[in-house]
């Protein structure tokens, strides 16, 4: 009985040898045609690649998002050729089942590293925007300097103190970013109070033909002053004029040269940049005078003194009295 249990087994085994056998037989020139493709998809892949590499890198400041953007297309043609490969030999089912966990597995990694994902598709969106280039002067988040480097997930800026500010790709993305190297000026604004005693417009002259005379400044028909507001002790006025920048002359010393320009040209004119004043007066509406407070105030000093004295002189005079009478 159990002998003829194990000849069962066995011829069981060798049908299904058999049939596999004879199955792939049938497949075989279909797997040589799927071995062929999947071999002409690898070198076409590499050869995209390359170009697409040489292309991005040319046009693109990071070359980091360069050779992302070339593996990604390179690993797109690979995957297309196998799923061409598998569905030649007839394994449709198999080619949909790895699309489906492709798609699971993306999610996945998606949500587990949202953060870096988003830094990661940020960056691949500013390579091919190019909103900055490496070298040039923005300001983002708080943060303003030179861009050094621009990697796949962050950028690097150092600031004027000589720091390295590391700054997240999504953060330039999403928020306000200022290139101040595109336009390559930059106007510069002063504010300068002169005092109530003098002319406004005069002053306005006197700065903007100071300010011209200066050889950083260009634009010169641009060159304005503006009455801003009234001040405790100034007139207060805003001064703008414009510089090249980045240029030879930096933003500092642009300021600074500017406003010494100011002050000197000020001076000469006999126009005052007052100092804080403060006018106590106590005359408002009805009220007196400081002077005349001070002054009523020493007269009740002096009447209450003299009232004193008036009370204190009949004691004197009536304990010398009761002196020469005991006598």
């Amino acid at each position: 009985m159990e002998l003829i249990e194990l000849e069962k087994f066995w011829q069981l085994i060798n049908e299904k040898l058999q049939l596999w056998l004879e199955t792939g037989i049938k497949h075989v020139p279909n797997i040589v045609v799927a071995l062929l493709i999947a071999i002409v998809f690898a070198i076409i892949a590499r050869v995209v690649g390359k170009v697409t590499q040489n292309i991005l890198r040319r046009t693109l400041d990071s070359r980091q998002i360069a050779d992302l953007l070339s593996s990604i297309i390179k690993v797109c043609v690979l995957l297309a050729g196998m799923f061409v490969a598998l569905d030649f030999i007839g394994l449709k089912g198999t080619v949909t089942s790895l699309l489906a966990g492709a798609g699971i597995i993306g999610l996945a990694i998606g949500f587990a590293f949202q953060d870096m994902t988003e830094n990661l598709i940020a960056g691949i969106a500013m390579g091919i925007r190019k909103p900055f280039q490496i070298g040039d002067i923005i300001e983002a988040d708080k943060v303003f300097g030179t861009v050094k480097t621009i990697n796949l997930r962050n950028t690097l800026v150092e600031t004027f103190f000589g720091q390295l500010e590391i700054i997240p790709n999504k953060i330039l993305f999403r928020n306000i970013l200022t290139n101040y190297s595109t336009n390559g000026i930059r106007c510069i604004e002063i504010p300068v109070g002169i005092s109530y005693a003098d002319d406004p417009e005069v002053a306005a002259e006197v700065i903007v033909e100071a300010l011209n005379n200066c050889n950083f400044v260009i634009k010169k028909e641009e060159t304005a002053v503006y009455a801003e507001s009234f001040g405790d002790s100034s007139v207060n006025l805003l001064v703008w004029f414009w510089i090249n920048y980045p240029g030879e002359t930096g933003f500092m010393q642009a300021r600074h040269t500017g406003l010494a320009t100011i002050k000197t040209a000020l001076e000469q004119a006999d126009i005052l940049i007052p100092f804080p004043i403060r006018t106590l007066d106590f005359g408002a509406k009805g009220g007196e005078k400081l002077n005349t407070m001070w002054q009523k105030k020493a007269n009740i000093a002096g009447e209450k003194e003299e009232g004193s004295e008036n009370e204190t002189s009949p004691d004197s005079d009536t304990a010398s009295e009761t002196v020469d009478v005991d006598k």
